[in-house]
């Protein structure tokens, strides 16, 4: 059971503070890797929640295995989100304020391998070309992204 899992037995669907850590993975052709989540249909990148004892590097690395098949390597540290902008509210109803470290790399291996309960889809965008129904918590660091990169 996860930690967050648990912790949802004693507060329900109460707000609580969640850290996460995220990878946006870029290829060779510097296209990003973007899942389609089954539980709300939106585009994200992978990335979850910590566990208890576990870096943000450890969790994004873990997470990103975990939901496409990929180990990443050689993390980059891109940006904090917290705040506002981070409040999401699962299908569920699990109400969460994402505090999120968000990496970059692009030093992977392995085979791209959907994880069926987390994701319908996994592929590559050219940043120009990205899908119009991104999760809105994603949305932002996406754009910041490519902002810093000058696309």
């Amino acid at each position: 059971m996860s930690y967050i899992s648990d912790l949802r037995k004693y507060v329900g669907h109460r707000p609580i503070i969640m850290p996460s850590a995220c990878i946006l993975i870029v290829n060779r052709e510097y296209k990003l890797l973007l899942q389609k989540r089954s539980d709300n249909g939106f585009w994200g990148y992978p990335g979850g929640s910590l566990e208890l004892g576990e870096s943000f590097e450890e969790c994004a690395i873990r997470e990103t295995y975990e939901e496409t098949g990929l180990k990443c390597r050689n993390l980059n540290m891109f940006t904090v989100e917290s705040g506002s902008k981070m409040h999401y509210v699962y299908p569920n109803g699990d109400e969460v304020y994402i505090t999120e470290i968000v990496f970059i790399c692009n030093d992977f291996e392995g085979e791209l391998i959907k994880n069926n309960e987390e994701s319908t889809e996994l592929r590559f965008f050219d940043l120009k070309e990205l899908p119009e129904n991104i999760s809105p918590i994603n949305k932002h660091v996406i754009e910041k992204f490519i902002n810093h990169i000058k696309v």
